[in-house]
């Protein structure tokens, strides 16, 4: 599987971390930028890379943007029909899983100030190794989602 990950100047140590954790995983992680650290860099520029990506090959791909919370990467792909991105800084890894099992979510947005490399490691496999229930409720809520 392609996993597509991009971050803004504060994920950017966590992105190259996690790249070369996946592919030490056996997953292939494509780098979206940015490429070189820079404080001014504007995460829309990169993180939108990550969602066209997802949205080319919904089924073989999955998509992880990084930046200070995460909040902002989530809202800049979310804006995209097709893309459900989940947002995970620390606290409870139960959301990572149900974001996958009840909302199929095809992009994770982590919080790099509030994880340690560890954890964002933790939480990425959890979420790539967590499959989607397809249970009918979930099937049907999500066709409203994207019906809208």
């Amino acid at each position: 599987m392609k996993i597509y990950l991009a971050s803004d100047h504060a994920g950017f140590e966590l992105k190259n971390h996690l790249i070369g954790f996946l592919n030490t995983q056996g997953y292939t992680a494509i780098d979206k930028g940015p490429f070189s650290h820079d404080p001014n860099d504007d995460y829309p520029d990169y993180v939108s890379l990550v969602a066209e990506e997802i949205l080319k090959e919904p089924n073989d791909t999955r998509g992880i943007v990084i930046g200070g919370s995460g909040q902002g990467e989530a809202i800049a792909v979310n804006r995209l029909k097709g893309i459900r991105a989940a947002v995970y800084y620390g606290g409870n890894e139960k959301v990572v899983k149900t974001s996958r099992e009840h909302n199929n979510s095809n992009i994770l947005s982590l919080g790099a100030r509030f994880l340690t490399s560890e954890e964002a490691e933790k939480v990425v496999k959890l979420w790539l190794e967590t499959a989607y229930s397809e249970d009918e409720r979930h099937v049907r809520r999500l066709k409203k989602i994207d019906a809208n």
